[in-house]
């Protein structure tokens, strides 16, 4: 491949980037901004330390790998648990703990899951995101 073609294929590549949802670290303002963008959020609130956390993104790691539509369709938000338990966003959706995940479409909650681990139940949480996504 020459250099000509690797460009144009890197810039097509880097265009259709914005399509992926995919994943984000989360800073203070990225959830409002991204659902006025009419964006589904999966919120993953989370910390290193927590080995519930760990296991749920074992989980959540295998589904996506299982089924593209989730990083195409879905923005999942990393939440430091330890940096932004405080944060206006943790406490206006009453967050009650780390290992606490949510979905959120619009002005709505679609769903959570707080301290669980069952592969069935993360899936039907992400695959009522990807429902929302689509529709």
């Amino acid at each position: 491949m020459n250099r000509r073609d690797f460009l144009l294929i890197s810039a097509a590549a880097m265009a259709a980037a914005p399509a992926m949802a995919g994943t984000a670290d989360y800073v203070p303002g990225l959830v409002d901004r991204e659902l006025a963008a009419g964006k589904t959020l999966f919120l993953d609130f989370k910390a290193s330390w927590c080995s519930t956390c760990a296991a749920q993104e074992r989980v959540i790691s295998a589904l996506r790998s299982a089924n593209p539509d989730y990083d195409r369709h879905i923005l999942f938000v990393d939440i430091d648990w330890d940096r932004y338990q405080k944060d206006p966003l943790t406490r206006s959706l009453a967050i009650p703990r780390r290992s606490t995940l949510v979905v959120l479409k619009g002005d709505r909650e679609l769903g959570r899951i707080v301290a669980g681990t069952s592969e069935s139940a993360i899936r039907e949480l992400m695959d009522a995101a990807l429902s929302a996504a689509v529709s």
